[in-house]
């Protein structure tokens, strides 16, 4: 679903912010939090909530939206700012643990998830993450950074890492020090053999696929 064009700017501004909370509830509480949470998280009426998203599945269809467009500006960005792959492969991952990308899909019901991904945007949306990962994956192990037995579906794998901290121990502490550890299995000259085959450009395309349901 395409951002409406022609919103006035209160309008826009409402719809961003129920977006924004409602990605937030989502992952915080489920996706079977109530709506009227979400309004009030965002600081609207539940009428203005209705209006722009007359149901749940509509809601959670644009979260998953905006998140996959998110991801296609972290992997571009990064490639077209850092100096080479592999630290773009490094910001890349940094910024999908910060923004916790495995807790969504983890909390939608399998065919729900199926149904959020389907739509001609959506893929196209999807062709150009995998293009950033096979770029990464491929430059990194060509420059001699990337070990050689990482395929671009250990990346896409890596995307969704989830990390719990106990109570005690500060959320931003932990991730960083878990990114660090992650990625320094991923550079080239250290770390125990890895099981099993890398999972390649082929793992990574299933891996992202989409079953359509029968008509």
């Amino acid at each position: 679903m395409e951002i409406e064009k022609g919103l006035r700017a209160d309008a826009r501004r409402n719809r961003d912010l129920i977006v924004a909370a409602a990605q937030k509830l989502f992952m915080e509480e489920g996706v079977d939090v109530p709506l009227e949470e979400v309004a009030r998280e965002a600081g609207v009426g539940i009428g203005t909530l209705y209006r722009r998203f007359p149901d749940r599945d509509a809601l959670l269809r644009t979260v998953g939206e905006e998140s996959l467009r998110r991801l296609v500006d972290l992997v571009e960005n990064a490639l077209r700012e850092e100096p080479d792959a592999w630290h773009a492969l490094c910001r890349f991952l940094r910024a999908c643990t910060e923004l916790r990308l495995g807790v969504l899909p983890a909390k939608l019901e399998p065919h729900l998830h199926q149904r959020m991904r389907i739509g001609q945007d959506l893929h196209e949306l999807r062709q150009r993450v995998i293009a950033g990962i096979l770029r990464m994956t491929e430059e990194a192990q060509a420059s001699g950074a990337l070990r050689d037995d990482i395929g671009p579906g250990d990346v896409a794998v890596l995307m969704t890492v989830h990390i719990y901290t106990p109570p005690s121990m500060p959320d931003e502490q932990a991730m960083a020090r878990v990114v660090e550890i992650m990625l320094s299995g991923l550079r080239a000259g250290g770390g125990s053999p890895l099981p099993g085959t890398p999972y390649s450009e082929g793992d990574l395309r299933k891996y992202t696929a989409v079953e359509h349901p029968p008509a």
